[in-house]
């Protein structure tokens, strides 16, 4: 996906935009061990401070490498399609007998209890990190984006009630829009329609 040239001020944006302290380092959003490579040559960074670029790690490759065990039904390497999440699993034997432990059948299905906080702590990070980004993008939006939400829901798609699911599938065209100078909002294409009759006129006069 192509970026949109910036115009923040950087100066409000030049610390680490998960706790204010000195930018050390630069985050990738989304996570890398999230993607495949190769990765995108334009994938969206932050600033970030080394302790909170680092402190994300552990939780990130366990939210990997529980979303592969799910999808594979085993925490076994071979099983596993994203190489990069199966070599996690090699070297970290501890992460495996982890997620392994948390492993159950019930009706016949494999389910996995996961560890609400890390994933918690995931979706918060990404979160912070998209927001940041697509408000540096503004020029009148530039500011910092730390600090948790005012709410937080997730939930695996089969454990959703129907009426959750249909909100969830339901079209939202305000939050598609979103804030106002966003990058979402720069990128809406305008159409301009033109009516034209398909019936002849001809003039009795």
């Amino acid at each position: 996906m192509d970026q949109l040239r910036s115009y923040a001020d950087d100066r409000l944006i030049n610390g680490c935009i998960y706790c204010g302290g000195a930018a050390e380092t630069r985050d990738h959003v989304p996570s890398r061990i999230l993607l495949d490579a190769p990765f995108p040559d334009n994938l969206p960074v932050v600033g970030a401070c080394w302790p909170c670029n680092n402190g994300f790690s552990r939780d990130e490759e366990y939210f990997a490498c529980l979303i592969e065990a799910v999808i594979a039904g085993s925490t076994d390497p071979d099983r596993i399609k994203r190489e990069g999440v199966a070599k996690i699993l090699r070297r970290s034997p501890a992460l495996r007998a982890r997620i392994e432990t948390a492993k159950s059948l019930l009706d016949g299905q494999i389910r996995f209890a996961v560890e609400p906080e890390r994933i918690k702590n995931v979706l918060l990070k990404l979160a912070i990190g998209h927001a940041a980004f697509e408000l540096s993008q503004a020029f009148e939006l530039s500011q910092p984006c730390g600090g948790e939400p005012t709410s937080l829901w997730w939930r695996p798609l089969g454990l959703m009630t129907k009426d959750e699911q249909e909100s969830y599938n339901a079209g939202h065209v305000v939050e598609m829009c979103g804030e106002v100078g966003s990058r979402g909002l720069q990128r809406l294409l305008v159409t301009q329609f033109v009516v034209r009759s398909t019936v002849n006129s001809r003039d009795d006069g």
